[in-house]
């Protein structure tokens, strides 16, 4: 279960909620009291339409805090949300050591990052900038394309000098993808185990799950629940949320059944 700290001040959910140190710190500690095994700090906000924020900018926002949660919880795996290798590399300084990168190193200096300093990575599918990329995103085939993209991510990571124990696969719902686009990824999530490496997805409170039940981004719990409840029994490893509490709940009792013999 990785918790979502988001430290920006135009995140498409709660922008603005954490935008102090402090605040931000009290947040991420009461998604671990939640049941949070991971937290995922952002300091750039990635939602349709966005723009880039500066690296020092972005660096400003989430070294503070992410040096705090490392003190104040060291032994919490922390994760940095960033495209940027000297925003990562200041987080991985400050106590991070996982980088969750949107563009899967798109820009290459990130994978020299990673090798380096022994981080674990998330490789997240995106289809173009998040400025454009839910201008009429299209597809022959979402899940082969996606996973074929993620496969060959992996592949230069590993020619970079990454180890494979160190990657993690995200296909990036609601990144350049329909409604339709979504479902399928979701409903053939199976498909992504192929690539050996652990499956991340993230559709909490997404626009997606309002478009199915008609509901605004702050009313979202029950049908995160229902692909939080999707994901699991479908063996994703890890979830990324923003109401840890409720959907811990929900992974607990899919586990279980999953695991229950006849």
């Amino acid at each position: 279960m990785m918790g979502i700290v988001n430290v920006t001040p135009d995140s498409f959910s709660d922008g603005g909620s954490y935008s102090t140190v402090d605040d931000a710190v009290k947040h991420a500690t009461q998604m671990v009291a939640d049941g949070a095994d991971l937290l995922d700090v952002g300091g750039e906000s990635t939602r349709p339409g966005s723009d880039v924020v500066p690296a020092d900018d972005e660096m400003h926002r989430v070294v503070p805090v992410i040096r705090r949660l490392a003190d104040d919880l060291p032994d919490l795996p922390v994760s940095v949300d960033t495209r940027k290798p000297d925003v990562a590399r200041a987080a991985i300084q400050a106590g991070a050591t996982i980088v969750n990168d949107v563009s899967a190193g798109r820009d290459p200096a990130m994978f020299g990052v990673v090798a380096e300093s022994g981080a674990g990575m998330i490789l997240m599918h995106m289809k173009g900038e998040p400025k454009t990329m839910q201008d009429d995103p299209t597809y022959y085939d979402v899940v082969a394309e996606v996973r074929g993209f993620l496969g060959d991510r992996i592949e230069a990571a590993l020619a970079a000098g990454v180890d494979l124990e160190q990657l993690c696969v995200d296909p990036g719902i609601g990144f350049g993808k329909t409604l339709a686009h979504n479902l399928a990824i979701l409903h053939d999530i199976r498909a992504f185990h192929h690539l050996h490496v652990p499956v991340l997805v993230g559709p909490s409170r997404k626009r997606f799950i309002g478009t199915l039940t008609g509901t605004e981004v702050d009313d979202r719990i029950e049908g995160t629940a229902g692909a939080v409840a999707w994901c699991a029994a479908e063996g994703v490893d890890v979830v990324r949320v923003h109401d840890v509490k409720e959907m811990t709940r929900v992974v607990r009792v899919v586990d279980a059944i999953a695991r229950a013999k006849g």
